[in-house]
């Protein structure tokens, strides 16, 4: 296995409960004098606890600790001196092992005894050791406390004037719960600091408007923070009322955020002077680095190294800044000119540009921000961070996010998943292009990196609404913050304008809507109160003169139809009706309806009602057809995930597991790369799933005998080391009917092969499969997203045809149903043109074990099986290839990315 050291080594920085960040890492021989002057600044009590006697040669317990014995120490710092404020360690006997640890007094109760109590479990569980124990005195239940709240079995067993613990090095799942809560709590911790600040300085603060400094002390003076306010301005004492010091260290009080707009070349030792103050955290605007190349991108790494070592959490640099609208808060930290209404939406965007952008749409759709970050270079907060604290935040209902780059998409599912079963999550993820870093070879890899898909599987996975353009991030939001959740997908459209209806209706169609007839007494009940002209199909055409009155008692007719689950009103201004008087009506119709269905408008041509404002009773307005029937569509896929639920992964039957094990293991000792068709073979039906007959031969005259010995007619394959695209290099002959007829052809492809420079190291004999569909079934391994299960319409023709579903591995069998049913091949699987139906449950069974063997194997970067043939009888995978890479060493336990 890995060496501790390698998989702590050089240490991690964590963020803890406080919201302040340490680094933790493991000692060093030249460790020992800071760890005496550690040990030495313990109280006697501490002492004590640690080493059961007051009296304890200090400098010989500092030598010992830091030279290796068997076994790992780790220390926690703080400062660019790195000074000592935690140590832990464990020695080991065997398969068990002592812990014990020490936390300066000023550093407790904020989570770090449990970060290195975790982190030695993760270093010792991968070196073999199963069981910790610990021994502590009977009246230190801090510590007892500790090992209890850490999320490990914990048993205490009563000694002679001691205690000792011991637990497995291994944590439960409700461990891994706790550990995932307290990393959301440092974030919120350290996002508070950001969005709810008692105090804030603005480091390079301006007297000229039109300077970002200017502009920014300017809207945090006229937004009324609540708090207190500085500038940091040598040249003055005030500007616009708010008190100038000549630097951060001269402020009088204590300051929690600094906003820093200097140059960048400045920017560093402002960090510094923040540091010094004791700052929690900054919010740099200033730009020049990581965007910039090398060198923005080594002073970005010195100022992280700041914040890191001072504990300051940061957002940037190189952004528009963050806005917090709670009238308890007051928080206009941005050089935006417009600041956005309040209200119950946070936003966080990695584009300055789109910020500001966002900040007006805000303003005219009438939807209101509980707050905003950009997040700039993301040096340090990230998306994941904001959403976490937002899933925490009473005042946010929906999140909405804007990114470029993943910092951990990992990590982003699993967090965004959390939190979308309660708050919708919409994302606009900008540049669909090369998903993945590694060479894809297989046909899956293919397929999947010239595509955008993966993401799409990640959002799909988690929950996530997926938006193109952040104008349609806004629509949704409106349609879900001001309308209630769709129960279906049946939409009446409500009209005075018969073209634009029509177009309507497509739209509806193309974003998963159904537009079909209204009941009977519907038509009739609005018969009796429209004009004549009137149509009563649906769209339902009130003709040009209609009035505001005609409007309302046609949207209550359709609200009260039971095949109805939303509905789209069209109005284009005609000679008298007014579209604000239009707007109210159908306000009034959903209010009176008891607003159980969404109800959405839109008004063509220059006639448009105010957006509105506050918690004003509003149908959300749109000026196009296609923006609402998009908008409406994506909240009604909303509903209908979350009505459903998780699909849980299924777990296959007959699956055995240690045989799959074992042949990954010698896979990657033989180094990793394409596993040989034998060990493939066994790999494979470890995991139940089907393959053609067949037999291996190594000589043609040995093909000729298998073909005998399989009878029927036979397909002949040459097997050759990284050989991918086996029908062009002319390696597979089909429909053989004889045994000498194999033998010839495999001397044939043999002499075929040695032209092109291929040694084949044998040859594949098998029975022909029942003709049907050909399908690719696959994993991609991917160390940023994980593994990847794809199926697509398989063949030769598979890149070609790119028709491909993809999900994050495992998946449930309803997932492998709707992945199918996505195909646009899936016609040929169900009777298409008088063929035989194919055993789509087979199909199903297929996915969900790639899917298991995939996610119980990250080691597998590509698995292809394709063809896969469906016929009426099941599904047989008649080639199949694996390809092994060790993936990367996770991270320890609280490590902050990057």
């Amino acid at each position: 296995g890995m060496t501790t050291d390698e998989v702590i080594a050089p240490g991690v920085d964590v963020a803890l409960s406080d919201g302040s960040t340490v680094r933790v890492r493991p000692i060093r021989p030249a460790d020992a004098d800071a760890l005496t002057r550690f040990l030495s600044g313990l109280s006697d009590e501490e002492r004590y606890f640690r080493f059961f006697s007051a009296g304890v040669d200090l400098a010989r317990a500092g030598r010992d600790f830091t030279r290796s014995q068997d076994g790992l120490g780790l220390i926690a710092t703080t400062g660019e001196d790195e000074q000592v404020i935690g140590h832990g360690a464990y020695v080991r006997d065997g398969s068990r092992a002592e812990v014990a640890f020490a936390i300066d007094h000023r550093w407790q109760k904020h989570g770090l005894a449990t970060t290195l109590l975790v982190q030695l479990a993760e270093a010792a569980a991968s070196e073999g050791v199963t069981t910790f124990n610990a021994f502590v005195l009977p009246e230190n239940h801090r510590m007892i406390g500790v090992f209890r709240r850490s999320g490990f079995a914990v048993e205490v067993h009563p000694g002679d004037g001691e205690l000792e613990v011991t637990f497995p090095t291994t944590s439960t799942a409700d461990g891994a719960r706790r550990f995932s809560e307290r990393k959301r709590d440092a974030a919120v911790a350290g996002l508070t600091y950001v969005l709810r600040p008692g105090s804030v300085a603005v480091v390079g603060a301006s007297r000229r408007r039109g300077t970002i400094g200017g502009e920014l002390l300017h809207n945090l003076a006229a937004g009324r923070f609540t708090g207190r306010l500085a500038a940091v301005n040598p040249n003055a004492s005030e500007i616009l009322g708010v008190p100038c010091f000549p630097a951060v260290t001269d402020i009088p009080w204590d300051v929690e955020l600094a906003v820093i707009t200097v140059p960048a070349d400045a920017v560093l030792a402002a960090a510094r002077a923040c540091a010094a103050k004791g700052v929690r955290a900054l919010v740099v605007i200033s730009a020049g680095f990581s965007e910039t190349g090398d060198g923005g991108r080594r002073r970005e790494r010195d100022l992280l190294g700041v914040c890191r070592s001072s504990g300051m959490r940061m957002v940037g640099p190189n952004c528009l800044g963050v806005v917090n609208t709670d009238a308890a808060v007051r928080l206009d930290a941005t050089f935006s000119p417009g600041t956005p209404p309040a209200g119950r939406a946070g936003f966080a965007s990695q584009s300055g540009a789109f910020g500001i952008a966002a900040i007006d749409l805000a303003r005219t759709r009438g939807l209101g921000l509980s707050s905003f970050v950009s997040l700039g270079d993301k040096a340090d907060l990230s998306g994941n961070d904001v959403l976490q604290y937002w899933e925490t935040d009473d005042r946010t209902d929906v999140v909405l996010l804007y990114l470029e780059s993943f910092g951990n998409p990992r990590r982003f599912g699993r967090i965004a998943r959390r939190v979308s079963a309660h708050k919708p999550v919409i994302v606009v993820k900008s540049g669909r292009t090369v998903a993945g870093s590694r060479a894809a070879t297989s046909h899956t890899g293919a397929l999947l990196a010239a595509t955008d898909t993966t993401v799409d599987a990640l959002f799909e996975h988690a929950g996530v609404i997926r938006a193109d353009t952040v104008a349609e991030m806004f629509d949704v939001a409106a349609v879900l913050t001001r309308q209630p959740p769709m129960a279906g997908a049946r939409v009446a459209i409500v009209t005075n304008v018969g073209g634009p209806a029509i177009m309507c209706a497509d739209a509806c169609v193309a974003s998963g809507l159904r537009v079909e007839p209204l009941e009977p007494h519907t038509c009739a009940a609005m018969r009796r109160t429209l004009p004549a002209e009137a149509s009563v199909g649906n769209p339902v055409d009130l003709i040009a003169s209609a009035t505001a009155d005609d409007f309302d008692s046609a949207v209550s007719a359709v609200l009260a139809d039971p095949g109805i689950d939303g509905v789209i009103c069209v109005f284009a201004r005609p000679l008298a009706t007014h579209a604000t008087a239009v707007h109210d009506a159908v306000v009034s119709a959903s209010i009176r309806g008891g607003a159980a269905k969404p109800v959405v408008a839109v008004f063509l041509g220059d006639d448009v009602p105010p957006p509105p404002q506050g918690a004003d009773p509003s149908v959300p307005i749109f000026t196009s057809v296609e923006a609402a029937a998009r908008a409406l569509g994506l909240a009604a896929r909303h509903a209908a995930t979350r009505r459903i639920g998780d699909d849980e992964p299924a777990v296959p039957a007959g699956v055995d597991a240690d045989r799959a094990a074992a042949v990954i293991a010698s896979g990657l000792v033989a180094g990793g790369g394409w596993l040989g068709p034998q060990a493939v073979e066994t790999l494979l039906l470890s995991y139940g799933i089907p393959l053609a007959a067949g037999a291996r031969a190594r000589t043609p005259a040995e093909a000729g005998r298998a073909a005998a010995g399989l009878g029927g007619t036979i397909a002949l394959k040459a097997s050759a080391p990284g050989l991918v695209h086996k029908t062009d290099a002319g390696a597979v002959v089909l429909d053989l009917a004889s045994p000498t007829a194999v033998t010839r052809a495999a001397s044939a492809m043999r002499a075929r092969l040695g032209a092109q420079g291929i040694t084949p190291d044998g040859f594949v004999v098998q029975r022909m499969a029942e003709p049907g569909p050909e399908l690719i079934v696959g994993v991609v391994g991917d160390d940023q997203f994980g593994p990847l299960v794809a199926v697509g319409a398989g063949g030769t023709a598979a890149e070609l045809l790119g028709d491909v579903q993809v999900r994050v591995a495992p998946v449930g069998r309803r997932t492998a149903g709707e992945m199918l049913r996505g195909l646009r091949t899936f016609r040929l699987l169900d009777g298409y043109r008088g063929a035989a139906v194919a055993d789509v449950g087979a199909i199903e069974d297929l996915v969900v074990r790639v899917g298991a063997l995939g996610a119980a194997h990250p080691e597998i970067a590509e698995l292809d099986c394709n063809p896969a043939v469906a016929s009426p009888a099941g599904v047989v995978v008649v080639d199949a290839r694996v390809r092994l890479e060790r993936p990367s060493a996770p991270r320890p336990y609280g490590a902050l990315d990057r």
